[in-house]
C-alpha cells in the first residue's frame, strides 16, 4: 500500500475532511467551519428532494414553478460540499492586518478565496431572481437585464475577491451596482407587473419581494467582511453566507410556492397549454 493512502474509514465518525484535503491558505475554514458547511449542505439536499417530491405531487400543470428551485437547491447542494470539503478554494494574500483584522498568521498571509461557491451562486441567484420575476408576467427583455445584472453581481464579486490589492474595491463597487440595480427592479417595476395579473398577485408578490431584496442587501456586507476585509475568520464567513444562502433558497422558495398554490400559473403566460386544454376537457367529462 502506498506510504500516502489514508483510511477513509477509521471507525471514529469525526469529520477527516481537512485531513484529506489540507488548507492552502494561511487563513482558512477549521473543522468547526467544515462541520457546519456539511450541516448545511444536507438541509439544501433534503430540501432539494422535498421540492423534487412536491412536485410530482402538484398537478402537471402547477408543477413548472417548481422546477427552478429544484435546479436552484441541486447547484447549491453540489457547491457546499464541495465547500465542506475543503475542495474548491485558492489563496489570495489579503489586504488587511491590524488588530482589527485576521493577524493571527503573520503579514504578509494569504486567505481562503471561495471559488466554488460563486460558481454556486452564477447557476442559482440568477435563476432565483428569475423565479421570483416569472411570478409577475414581466416580458423576456425584462427578466433578461434583471438576470444579466444579477451575473455581473457574482462576477465581479468573484474577480474583487481574487484580487489582493485595493483594486478589489473597484469591481465590490460594480457588483454592488448591478445588484442595486437587481433590487430596484424587484421592488420597482416587478410590484407593478405582479399588480396587472391580480390583486392576489399582487399581495403574494409584496410579500415575497422585499424579503429577498433585504437578503441581497446583505451579501455585500458579507463580502466586505470577509473576503473584501479580511474583518472576520473564514468559519464566520461559512456561518454568514451559509444563513443567507439558506434564507432566501430553501426558506424562501417554499414559502413563495407554498404562497401560489391555489393560483392558476396559467394566468403569468408560461404554463403547457396543451396540459391545460387536456385537464380542462377531463374535468369538464
Amino acid at each position: 500500500m502506498s506510504d500516502h493512502a489514508y483510511n477513509y474509514t477509521d471507525g471514529t465518525g469525526a469529520n477527516k475532511a481537512l485531513e484529506v484535503n489540507p488548507p492552502t491558505a494561511a487563513i482558512d475554514i477549521t473543522t468547526h467551519g467544515s462541520d457546519w458547511l456539511w450541516a448545511a449542505f444536507s438541509l439544501f439536499v433534503l430540501s432539494d428532494i422535498g421540492m423534487a417530491t412536491w412536485m410530482w405531487l402538484r398537478p402537471r400543470t402547477q408543477r413548472v414553478l417548481h422546477l427552478l428551485p429544484i435546479v436552484i437547491l441541486t447547484a447549491t447542494s453540489v457547491a457546499y460540499f464541495t465547500m465542506a470539503s475543503d475542495l474548491g478554494s485558492t489563496p489570495i494574500t489579503a489586504e488587511f492586518y491590524g488588530p482589527h483584522h485576521q493577524d493571527q498568521a503573520g503579514e504578509p498571509a494569504t486567505r481562503a478565496i471561495w471559488y466554488a461557491r460563486y460558481i454556486g451562486w452564477t447557476l442559482s441567484l440568477p435563476l432565483l431572481v428569475l423565479e421570483v420575476l416569472l411570478g409577475t408576467g414581466m416580458s423576456a427583455t425584462e427578466l433578461s437585464s434583471a438576470l444579466f445584472m444579477e451575473v455581473v453581481f457574482v462576477v465581479a464579486y468573484l474577480v474583487g475577491a481574487l484580487v489582493s490589492t485595493t483594486y478589489k474595491w473597484g469591481y465590490f463597487t460594480i457588483g454592488t451596482a448591478a445588484l442595486l440595480y437587481v433590487v430596484s427592479y424587484l421592488v420597482g417595476p416587478a410590484v407593478a407587473a405582479a399588480g396587472s395579473i391580480g390583486t392576489d398577485v399582487r399581495k403574494v408578490y409584496i410579500r415575497s419581494a422585499p424579503f429577498v431584496a433585504f437578503l441581497l442587501l446583505l451579501y455585500p456586507i458579507a463580502w466586505g467582511l470577509s473576503e473584501g476585509g479580511n474583518v472576520i475568520h473564514p468559519d464566520s464567513e461559512m456561518v454568514f453566507y451559509g444563513v443567507l444562502d439558506l434564507l432566501i433558497q430553501p426558506v424562501f422558495l417554499c414559502a413563495y410556492l407554498f404562497q401560489l398554490r391555489e393560483i392558476d400559473i396559467s394566468r403569468f403566460g408560461f404554463a403547457p397549454r396543451q396540459v391545460i386544454v387536456t385537464e380542462k376537457i377531463a374535468a369538464s367529462a
